[in-house]
């Protein structure tokens, strides 16, 4: 009887998400002509976000290949495609309002410091509570920001429904689909968990929401606001 070797799960969720983010990074570099003005800026920081999420993915798949992945190679792409994210949301509250840039650097220093500080905490360089907290409350302004703050109320006073529709859905990307990254943290710090993989499978699918569709959605509503806009001009 011929026994099949069991599949690498890990492995087969490495190469999904960078499969999954290299076409994704292709279609928004493509949506860049099917926009125009501030949107442009938008989708292409979203395109930003898709190819550094297909490199980490590169980086990550062929060091659980030789064994297993560090920590520190999650963290690497999180601190920079989490901003990038976060002010691609504020670059569209842009495009249809007016926010500060007081709260654009805010947005930068606050994205950076809760992915960095949720490293320091699980790498064993700062006290994971105290680590774990401290990007919750990080997070939480962002959330904050997003839903409550100069964005929304842009986004809501240009009376622009697609603009309003796709902010609304990216919102909770940022809310649902980013939890996993805090509640990875937590089991890991506190619930004792040695990851054999099955966090890093996690991660790996959460991809397809957090960066793929997050893009996808931006690229959406770009497209259907300058429709929108076509058409008062038709009309």
């Amino acid at each position: 009887m011929t026994v099949f070797e069991t599949p690498d799960l890990t492995a087969a969720s490495y190469s999904a998400a960078l499969f999954g983010l290299i076409a994704t990074s292709v279609l928004l570099l493509m949506g860049t002509a099917w926009v125009r003005g501030h949107w442009k800026l938008v989708v292409t920081l979203c395109a930003c976000s898709t190819i550094i999420g297909a490199l980490a993915a590169y980086e990550a798949r062929a060091a659980w290949q030789s064994g297993a992945v560090p920590v520190v190679y999650h963290y690497v792409g999180w601190v920079v495609t989490m901003p990038i994210q976060v002010l691609a949301l504020f670059f569209m509250a842009n495009c249809v309002g007016k926010v500060s840039m007081g709260l654009f650097w805010r947005l930068v220093v606050v994205s950076v410091l809760m992915v960095f500080v949720r490293y320091l905490g699980e790498a064993g360089y700062m006290h994971p509570t105290l680590a774990f907290l401290i990007g919750l409350i990080f997070w939480l302004y962002v959330l904050g920001e997003l839903f409550f703050g100069k964005m929304d109320l842009a986004i809501r006073d240009s009376l622009n429904k697609p603009v309003i529709r796709g902010y609304f859905w990216l919102r909770l990307i940022v809310t649902i689909g980013w939890a996993i990254y805090p509640l990875g943290n937590f089991i890991t710090s506190f619930g004792g968990y040695d990851d054999g993989g099955a966090l890093a499978v996690a991660y790996n699918v959460a991809d397809f929401l957090n960066r793929m569709a997050f893009g996808a959605a931006v690229l959406s509503a770009g497209m259907l606001a300058m429709q929108s806009a076509d058409e008062k001009v038709q009309g």
